[in-house]
């Protein structure tokens, strides 16, 4: 298990580096000055159109919906729009403005607030705080059904490093822990996993205007396929001739688009088709890791 845990501070500022971590968002700041000096001493909503000069902090995701004290959910607010704002999101709240100057104006902060750069946390604070409950819950099974054996993410960094592997998801996995013995042998295809749902209760495709621009056959089965399966097509001669793997989508002319490891290959005849797998709700593929011309070299010395 490897014991990594989101920056939060680079969550929120990618740039950031040395020192700046010691220096936080409220750096020689209380909270009010601090966004008194991001908004400029006028309201984000209204920008000022209102008249009202009595600012005050305000919550973003207003706290009775899950909206946190975090500076990212603050703005400042004239208390008129304060008021007005309740505890509306401020996609509802934008529903319910009118067409006075006022309004627009808070149309218009709103719209400019949304496109912020607000982050939420929670969910990375979460997991920064489950992963060493998940720990314990293992060592707790080691003493009778399971090894565990558990590292930083620099410490997977640094075997990896140190054994020449490069840089991927599968291949780091083989490197968490400590006291490491050497990797061998890695260089193998991937299996790839991708969640592809189980199909569509939508009957009709909508063109941008969401004006019905074709409907989809109500059949799920042709010639005994189904879209999601995992076939082989053994094509003879043509033009598409070849061996294609992969998951089908089918086509009531009897003709499937097959989504083999490298690409869509369109009009495949179900006649060339062979069952692998029934759908179930996933996709798989084998992937080779691409090394570089050095580490090919390390390979085959």
């Amino acid at each position: 298990m490897e014991r990594v845990k989101f920056d939060m501070q680079k969550m929120l500022n990618g740039d950031i580096s040395g020192i700046e971590y010691q220096q936080g968002t409220l750096f020689g700041f209380e909270v009010k000055e601090y966004l008194l000096t991001k908004h400029k001493h006028t309201c984000a909503y209204c920008n000022g159109v209102s008249g009202d000069n009595r600012l005050e902090v305000e919550h973003v995701q207003p706290r009775s919906k899950g909206g946190s004290h975090s500076v990212k959910n603050l703005v400042i607010a004239c208390r008129s729009c304060n008021e007005a704002k309740g505890n509306h999101r401020l996609s509802e709240w934008k529903r319910l403005l009118g067409i006075s100057k006022l309004d627009k104006a808070r149309a218009i902060g709103i719209e400019k607030t949304l496109k912020g750069k607000w982050t939420g946390l929670k969910d990375a604070a979460a997991v920064n705080t489950t992963r060493n409950a998940l720990l314990h819950e293992l060592l707790v099974l080691a003493k009778t059904t399971v090894s565990v054996y558990t590292g930083t993410g620099a410490m997977t960094k640094f075997n990896r490093k140190q054994q020449g592997i490069p840089k991927h998801h599968a291949l780091d996995a083989g490197c968490v822990g400590e006291d490491l013995k050497p990797v061998k042998n890695w260089v193998k295809p991937v299996l790839g996993i991708k969640c592809t749902g189980r199909g569509s209760y939508q009957r009709t495709r909508l063109n941008k205007y969401g004006f019905p621009r074709g409907y989809l056959m109500r059949q799920k089965a042709v010639h005994g396929f189904q879209t999601g399966d995992q076939v082989k097509a053994v094509v003879p001669s043509g033009k598409k001739q070849g061996i294609y793997s992969g998951r089908v989508a089918i086509r009531a002319s009897g003709r499937f688009n097959i989504q083999a490891a490298n690409g869509l290959v369109q009009g495949i005849s179900h006649k060339h088709c062979t069952l692998i797998q029934r759908g179930s709700g996933y996709g798989f593929n084998l992937t080779t890791i691409a090394l570089t011309h050095g580490e090919r070299e390390k390979q085959a010395a």
